[in-house]
This record gives C-alpha cells, sequence and structure tokens, in this order.
C-alpha cells in the first residue's frame, strides 16, 4: 500500500469481530512504534498488550469508551517511561508519532484500530489497577481487531484553511 493511501484511508474503528491479531502481527505493530523518532534517540515508550478479557473488562470501567476496550481482541496501552525522558513535551510528541506509525502499520495489512484518549483522564487510577511501577505515565491505549463496522469517508479542513499567511 502507497504511503499516502495509507495515511489517507486510516479510520478509527470502534466496532471489532473476534478474530485476535497473530503474535506476530502485534509484534510487527510494536516493532514499527519503536522505529518512531525521539528526542536524543531516547525512545521513552513502554508497551503492554492485553488479550485476557478480565484484564480488558477491568480497564474499560475507567473509561466512557469502555466498550471499545471490552469489544477489541486485544488492547495496547502506550506508556511514558519517565527515567528515560529528558523533556516530557518532547518525549510525548515522540510517543505520539510511535503510536501513529502503529496505526499506519497495522491498516496497511489489514487491522483496524482505535487510539483512546479520554482514559487519561483516570490514569492515576489504571496504573493502580494494573499495579504498574511509578516511572511509567499511561500515555494512551489503542484497540485494535478486525473491522466489524461500516467504514465512513475521512473528512479534513482543505488545506488553504490550515496554512498561516
Amino acid at each position: 500500500m502507497d504511503i499516502l493511501d495509507t495515511i489517507i484511508t486510516r479510520r478509527s474503528i470502534r466496532a471489532y469481530n473476534n478474530q485476535i491479531p497473530e503474535d506476530s502481527q502485534i509484534e510487527n505493530i510494536l516493532d514499527a512504534g519503536r522505529w518512531a523518532p525521539s528526542g536524543l534517540n531516547n525512545q521513552p515508550w513502554r508497551f503492554m498488550v492485553i488479550k485476557d478479557k478480565t484484564r480488558k473488562d477491568g480497564l474499560a470501567r475507567f473509561s466512557e469508551y469502555g466498550g471499545i476496550i471490552e469489544s477489541a481482541p486485544m488492547v495496547l496501552l502506550v506508556f511514558m517511561d519517565k527515567n528515560t525522558s529528558y523533556n516530557r513535551d518532547k518525549d510525548l510528541m515522540a510517543i505520539g508519532a510511535s503510536i501513529q506509525n502503529m496505526l499506519l502499520y497495522a491498516h496497511s495489512q489489514g487491522l483496524a484500530a482505535c487510539w483512546l484518549g479520554e482514559i487519561l483522564n483516570k490514569k492515576v487510577e489504571v496504573s493502580k489497577f494494573l499495579k504498574l511501577s511509578s516511572n511509567l505515565e499511561l500515555a494512551a491505549v489503542v484497540a485494535y481487531g478486525y473491522c466489524d463496522e461500516g467504514v465512513k469517508e475521512g473528512k479534513r479542513k482543505m488545506l488553504k484553511d490550515l496554512l498561516i499567511k
């Protein structure tokens, strides 16, 4: 798939069938994420894959969009490792680049995904639920699976409306 076509056709998918991505697909998604650029090449991201229904259902209760987490065969939690961080703003941008790499790779392979950010309102509670080290700060949850909904056409503002003169 052409990279621009991949970027333009990617959508946030919120309904999935029961097919779980293969371990090799998950590993490739994570590999795409780890190759994102980061300041000083510090690679501040850390990943947690959850496929277990009980853990997903527990995680879902921390989000208004918990139904997406529950229905996805797999969720990926992305954390900032504060021990490797040197500049919070730059590190969060790098983590965003890592997530975008993973979303684009997954789409190019026929997988569907949805980047969930609202759950960050309860990131402290999520960390306690998962019994995480204090150096890990939740940056995002991404649901993955195979699409089980109609995909809508994307809409964007005109480029001329985004340019500052």
